[in-house]
């Protein structure tokens, strides 16, 4: 793929990223959901662009988002670990054991998780006494949870990228 071909599948993923974050205003469940989708567009970008685009339609994404979405925190869980995840997948999947990967992935989620929400506690200002339920701090608990749904999150991003590779990628004639 030319220069020029890079440019505009980057630049069409990236429209795209924003117009669906832009949605998690509208959408209830797009809090959760549309970061998620947007991240694996990412994934796309990897393949056909490379990891320099990728991480400059991560950054377009980001700041477009902060700036015209109206769910600011479905745009820190893009920014934070949805958005940064699917290009530092394909890095941490070139270590040779695939035990040292599971890890690797693990850590990256826990410590972009514990990050995306004190964030959100300083910056976006939601309140502490929100995540108590009964007298129980739950953070801890969504993240034991967040770890088990994330087992779901990977193989999905895996099964996408095997997916566009034997079979969209050959019907978008993208290469030849």
């Amino acid at each position: 793929m030319n220069k020029t071909l890079k440019l505009a599948f980057s630049s069409i993923i990236a429209a795209l990223s924003v117009a669906l974050m832009f949605l998690t205003s509208v959408i209830p469940v797009g809090t959760y959901a549309a970061p998620c989708l947007v991240g694996m567009l990412l994934c796309f970008v990897v393949i056909e662009a490379g990891y320099p685009a990728a991480f400059s339609v991560y950054a377009v994404v980001s700041v477009l988002s902060f700036l015209l979405s109206g769910d600011k925190e479905a745009v820190l869980y893009y920014a934070a670990f949805f958005g940064l995840y699917p290009i530092l997948k394909g890095l941490v999947e070139r270590i040779g054991k695939v035990w040292l990967q599971y890890i690797v992935k693990y850590c990256i989620f826990n410590v972009l998780m514990i990050i995306a929400f004190y964030i959100s506690i300083s910056v976006l200002m939601i309140p502490k006494e929100s995540f108590v339920i009964f007298g129980m701090y739950l953070p801890w608990v969504f993240l034991l949870a967040g770890n088990l749904i994330f087992i779901l999150y990977d193989f999905s991003v895996t099964r996408i990228i095997m997916l566009y590779m034997e079979k969209w990628r050959k019907l978008l004639k993208i290469h030849k």
